[in-house]
């Protein structure tokens, strides 16, 4: 007997078919792979990249038939009495075949192993949480007989299409795998279907994904969202929406502008049939070029005057253009305990910067205002040996050969600073009514702190300023804000006081929640002497006869680290729903009275995981005040422990 498992995730979240008769099988040759990894592949004249989400995995199960039964063979279990049985078998089941190992973008991570083998069952099918048209399978060598079905939505099978041993449809990938080959082949069908089935004995299965059906609007922007683009001309380029006949594009400097453009307004550029849009020429947008240090924004509707639903809105993308001024410092501003030997300071120099003159010093206003230093050629610094317990500032002045650029100033400190603050510097989605703490100064008699929802205030408050909230002794180091408002960014300021002076700190930040957390799976360490482990805080079935569950694992690191839904970690939920055991369940006892409703909540999202090998098991949540009885939401899947992905 050993124990299933499935992953969780917990927040709070605001409001916010047909047979398939045109099946086709079509051989991939087309693909990047570094280091056994696919990075993209190209079918159509399209490429895929894996890194833009395009293309998801699914979830895979192997099946035999016994006594005419199909009958699901679940990861890790010993290989089946009734297997094998397919006709004329050319290999036994065995050990090694995995299951789900298909289930990822790598062609190799453990050799052999790390396949999904229909060595001595029947067939093998992988699901997705989507309807799509189109998977990408990738098989070693190449060389199995057998068929290949659409999983239609309503679960029937579609037409089987031939897979002929060294022919069509495999094609030869060219990428070595443990001494073999890996082949590639696409299924496309004429209707959105949620998944896949092949029937080939010894087939070997590398990598199995699906194209998430083509939206209607653009996608895949280029430059991509956000991104930093070095130089004062672009070329804009898109994939275009299903549908589209031809393209609208709005571009401009400002978000709201082209967020609420129109053809009648001046960010339309225009509407072209071809994909990729040219600005910073004479004779395009912004003839002049570009300017450093701005951001530009663009859309791309898309335009089909056939369809009543044409144009179709697309989202605002950004790109912006590198300032004159050096960014991007290292130490990043706001860095804690740095050196104090051997450091190096450097930075990304400004768009077109020649020459850089760094100002260092421990004095915010003497940085601010230096005026001498002497330039050199490379972004990098040396100072030499810093003080131990100091607040540092420093300045990178650009040239580039026709003026110079006076850069921003930035921060950090050295070891034995006040600093190991939380929440930390920069942090978001930070809770409601957070204690602010840190570590204090080595050699400070007391702190004093500084608060408010202006950087500059906060930056240069005095005791005599509304953002003074009062002097810390020396083992009280935290301060109590009281409940702050939603998704709004905070500042604070600590500085150290000592017997002749007093030390000005950092401006550190953090941004609060536009959700309500239920339980911060971040918040939970190893450290069960001091009870700030997962299971401590989530009650399992441990000693009870009737409850088969089991939070977290038997050793450290006791969550979840690998398998992640954002952040760092996730709670492993170990379950035996069996000997008599129905349910297996953990609760969490809530301390404080929860207000779920505030600022119109109206949703509780769990994201959960599980694996094709789970034994299939559904899965509720419920929740319940002081007085009643519990609410409980059963998720539609019957099967959902079963889930190898996040769902």
């Amino acid at each position: 007997m050993y124990k299933r498992f499935i992953l969780l995730m917990l927040l709070v979240l605001l409001v916010g078919g047909s047979s398939a008769h045109a099946d086709k099988l079509t051989g991939l040759s087309d693909v990047t792979v570094v280091d056994g990894e696919i990075i993209s592949l190209r079918f159509e004249g399209i490429e895929y990249i894996i890194a833009d989400g395009l293309l998801q995995l699914g979830t895979t199960t192997r099946w035999y038939i016994d006594g005419g039964v199909e009958t699901l063979w679940p990861e890790g279990d010993p290989v089946p009495a009734a297997a094998p049985t397919v006709p004329n078998p050319s290999s036994n089941a065995k050990v090694g075949d995995v299951g789900s190992k298909a289930d990822n973008f790598l062609f190799t991570l453990n050799g052999a192993t790390n396949i999904s083998s229909i060595d001595g069952i029947n067939f093998q099918e992988t699901v997705f949480p989507f309807l799509t048209n189109t998977f990408f399978v990738f098989e070693r060598n190449g060389n199995d007989n057998g068929t290949v079905q659409a999983i239609l939505a309503d679960g029937s099978l579609g037409s089987a299409l031939t897979l002929t041993a060294g022919g069509a449809p495999y094609a030869s990938t060219g990428v070595d795998v443990n001494g073999q080959t890996a082949y590639g082949y696409v299924l496309t069908t004429d209707v959105p279907v949620q998944g896949i089935r092949i029937t080939a004995e010894g087939h070997d299965t590398l990598s199995l994904s699906a194209l998430t059906v083509m939206p209607d609007i653009a996608t895949r922007p280029d430059p991509a969202d956000g991104s930093i683009h070095e130089d004062t001309w672009v070329n804009l380029s898109w994939s275009p929406g299903k549908s589209a006949v031809s393209h609208d594009v709005y571009l401009g400097d400002d978000f709201s502008a082209v967020e609420e453009a129109t053809r009648d307004s001046e960010e339309f550029r225009g509407n072209r049939t071809l994909t990729f849009y040219v600005a910073g020429f004479p004779g395009a947008a912004y003839p002049d070029g570009l300017v450093p240090g701005t951001t530009y924004y663009w859309r791309i509707d898309e335009i089909n005057d056939a369809d009543p639903n044409s144009p179709w809105k697309g989202d605002i993308w950004s790109f912006s253009i590198p300032s004159n001024t050096a960014y991007n410092p290292d130490p990043a501003d706001g860095a804690e305990f740095v050196g104090p030997d051997n450091v190096i300071l450097s930075w990304t120099p400004g768009f077109g910067a020649k020459l850089h003159t760094v100002s260092l010093g421990d004095d915010y206003d003497e940085v601010s205002q230096a005026t001498v230093g002497m330039p050199a050629g490379n972004p990098v610094y040396s100072p030499g040996p810093l003080e131990r317990e100091k607040v540092y500032y420093w300045r990178v002045d650009e040239f580039d050969g026709f003026a110079t650029y006076p850069g921003d100033i930035w921060g950090f400190t050295t070891p034995g600073a006040a600093g190991t603050l939380q929440p930390a510097n920069s942090a978001v989605d930070v809770e409601h009514s957070p204690i602010l703490t840190w570590v204090p100064a080595e050699n400070a008699a007391s702190h004093q702190v500084y608060f408010g929802t202006d950087k500059e205030a906060v930056k240069n408050a005095t005791t005599a300023s509304p953002e003074y909230k009062g002097s810390k002794a020396l083992g009280s180091e935290s301060y109590d804000p009281g409940k702050l408002d939603w998704h709004t960014s905070y500042y604070w300021r600590v500085d150290a006081v000592y017997t002749a002076s007093t030390v000005k700190g950092l401006v550190w930040s953090f941004t609060t929640a536009d959700f309500l957390v239920v339980d911060d799976f971040e918040s939970y360490t190893d450290d069960d002497t001091a009870g700030q482990a997962i299971w401590q805080s989530w009650i399992d079935g441990f000693g009870l006869a009737d409850n088969g569950a089991q939070v977290g694992y038997l050793l450290p690191p006791y969550a979840e680290q690998t398998i992640i839904h954002g952040g760092v970690q996730s709670m492993p939920l170990l379950y035996v729903n069996e000997a008599g055991v129905t349910n297996s369940e953990a609760s969490l006892p809530l301390t404080a009275p929860r207000d779920w409703t505030a600022e119109g909540v109206g949703e509780l999202s769990l994201w959960f995981r599980g694996g094709s090998s789970n034994v299939p098991q559904g899965l509720y949540a419920a929740v319940s005040n002081a007085a009643g009885a519990p609410a409980v939401v059963a998720y539609s899947n019957p099967a959902a422990a079963t889930a190898g992905i996040w769902t």
